[in-house]
């Protein structure tokens, strides 16, 4: 199994006013699967994300990838695995805004052993014509998509998505989400995505459905849709 998600628990705060914010997360995730963290604003999703991301770290309960656990890596050792097996693309992009969309890009392949070619990137992300552009010249959509690059140029295994549609419009969520799909089918990363838009789990392999900190569904799509069919 490549990703192993046992018993993780997260609360935050003292006392009375603490809030047990994980209580319990069991899940498993296969490589190069595209799985989705589902479920409503504050069951948990963005916590999790974090702590699989090396982010953050549980009160209880372990994270495997590939056998090797999270808690018994040293600082060190927990910093290479970020920088080496995991890309990030957040809601807000986060782009260096003294830099070109080639230059941002690059600055995720300066991070990798085993980077892709940042051309041939670009040109799959419909960028290459906007390469030497700075990020305030760039449409929402096309900033995403910058920021999709940095976080997949460094050929990571596991592609961390924390709402990557949320503050775009209809039409270019439908774009990065088709962006999205392309690079877990083209590259075969294993793709964690938190979303509370119900549609987007029907073009996933795994939905994890979560609910007050726990998993109320685990269900494992027969057939998929295309990001190209989703409606909502």
């Amino acid at each position: 199994m490549f990703l192993e998600v046992q018993g993780l628990k997260k609360g935050f705060g003292q006392g009375s006013a603490r809030v047990e914010v994980l209580k319990g997360i069991d899940f498993t995730c296969e490589k190069g699967e595209f799985c989705v963290l589902l479920g409503p604003s504050g069951c948990g999703k963005s916590t999790l994300l974090n702590i699989i991301g090396g982010i953050d770290k549980p009160d209880s309960g372990e994270i495997r990838i590939e056998g090797e656990a999270m808690s018994l890596m040293k600082e060190k050792r927990l910093t290479m695995y970020r920088r080496e097996h995991l890309g990030y693309i957040f809601q807000m992009y986060n782009l260096i805004p003294n830099l070109t969309v080639r230059e941002n890009i690059e600055v995720g392949a300066y991070l990798s052993r085993n980077p892709l070619d940042v051309e041939e990137l670009m040109h799959t992300l419909g960028l290459y014509e906007h390469r030497g552009k700075l990020p305030n010249q760039l449409s929402g959509g096309q900033q995403q998509r910058c920021a999709i690059g940095r976080a997949i140029v460094k050929n990571p295994d596991i592609l961390l998505c924390d709402e990557p549609t949320g503050a775009l419009d209809y039409n270019t969520s439908k774009e990065i989400l088709k962006l999205i799909e392309t690079v877990n089918q083209k590259y075969g990363n294993t793709v964690i995505m938190v979303t509370h838009n119900d549609a987007i789990r029907f073009m996933a392999d795994r939905v994890i459905k979560l609910k007050d900190g726990m998993v109320r569904h685990n269900i494992q799509n027969e057939t998929k849709m295309s990001a190209e069919e989703l409606d909502w």
